[in-house]
């Protein structure tokens, strides 16, 4: 079993965020949400997964660590495999030894903070609440504990003064982060989400954005930089030390079943044609018409059209071909999801 579960709790609002997660809370509304969690791990595993062992477990947010774990850990780590990857995000603020301690005998063995930036001036008008140097002191401290096999997230194509065509701030950012030596890398491209206060900044002309040749640059500029350190890029927003990839990640783009607790959670169940599934072998393996026909039969019938859909973007410079295989190129890459479109 492939198990998520979320915390919708934040100690205040990004300026970029539209993820479902609130600020305003107290300890009472934690506290009655952790309750919730636990019931309804209770009647997964007495019900319809009864007897089941957890493969990968995730808890994402908003911020798990703002909630009282214990109850929640406690419930799950009796339906844990014991080789399940379990995973745990963790704003830099929440890093105690207490806390790192509380996960690693809960069975917590991977964790994932959210950096976004090491330029203090980019986390204050991300509306981030921690500093460059607090991030680093907790990614010590994971280190310092034990934890092997963690990574950090960080977001490209903020609104900065640029030199050329790359921000000063990114590239101090990514030369702060191969310095900690993480194991997973995620760098997301800024999106501009509707509702959010960087919408707002935007509409009024506070702030303007970066092109989309200036956010690419900035994403190409990533991937160099953390291959310099190790880390291979395996999706198109992650990378990792070979080995080391996110298993709970892999496994829903790869198809497989999960299911989702929580108020910002979904499951998916019997999925058997998914574009993630494209997606991934696209990055890592290349596609052959000719396999995905006999993979999925159901699809077979689109063949001849692929073949011509796949000539085009190899005329376009986005695949390169060899022995039936078509590849992403480095620009591809950056465009993959157009490309999926026009596939599935």
């Amino acid at each position: 079993m492939n198990l998520y579960v979320h915390f919708p709790f934040c100690r205040s609002k990004c300026a970029y965020c539209a993820l479902h997660s609130s600020a305003r809370h107290t300890a009472e509304t934690r506290q009655a949400y952790v309750e919730r969690i636990v019931g309804d791990i209770d009647r997964l595993f007495g019900a319809t997964h009864r007897g089941e062992t957890i493969s990968t477990l995730y808890f994402g947010g908003g911020t798990p660590a703002l909630c009282d774990l214990q109850p929640v850990l406690g419930r799950l780590a009796p339906h844990l495999s014991p080789t399940a990857e379990f995973t745990v995000e963790l704003n830099p603020l929440d890093v105690t030894p207490r806390l790192l301690r509380q996960l690693r005998s809960g069975g917590a063995n991977r964790l994932s903070m959210g950096v976004q930036s090491l330029d203090d001036s980019v986390l204050e008008s991300m509306g981030r609440v921690h500093t460059a140097a607090q991030a680093k002191a907790a990614w010590h401290m994971i280190r310092e504990e034990g934890f092997g096999n963690s990574g950090i997230d960080l977001i490209c194509g903020w609104p900065r003064v640029r030199s050329g065509t790359t921000s000063d701030a990114w590239r101090r950012t990514l030369d702060e982060a191969a310095k900690l030596r993480p194991d997973h890398c995620s760098v997301y491209a800024l999106i501009l989400e509707p509702g959010t206060r960087l919408a707002a900044d935007v509409k009024s002309g506070r702030i303007t954005l970066p092109s989309d040749d200036e956010a690419l640059a900035e994403l190409a500029e990533a991937e160099r930089a953390l291959a310099s350190a190790g880390l291979e890029r395996y999706e198109i927003s992650s990378f990792a030390r070979p080995g080391m990839e996110c298993r709970h990640n892999l496994a829903t783009w790869r198809g497989e079943d999960y299911i989702g607790i929580g108020d910002g959670a979904c499951s998916r169940e019997g999925n058997a044609v998914s574009r993630v599934i494209f997606r991934l072998r696209l990055i890592k393996e290349g596609f052959s018409p000719a396999q995905a026909a006999n993979d999925f039969p159901e699809l077979a019938p689109r063949v001849r059209e692929w073949c011509a859909t796949l000539d085009r973007f190899s005329a376009e410079g986005l695949l390169s071909s060899s022995g039936g295989f078509y590849r992403l190129t480095p620009r591809g890459t950056e465009v993959c999801d157009t490309i999926l479109a026009e596939l599935v």
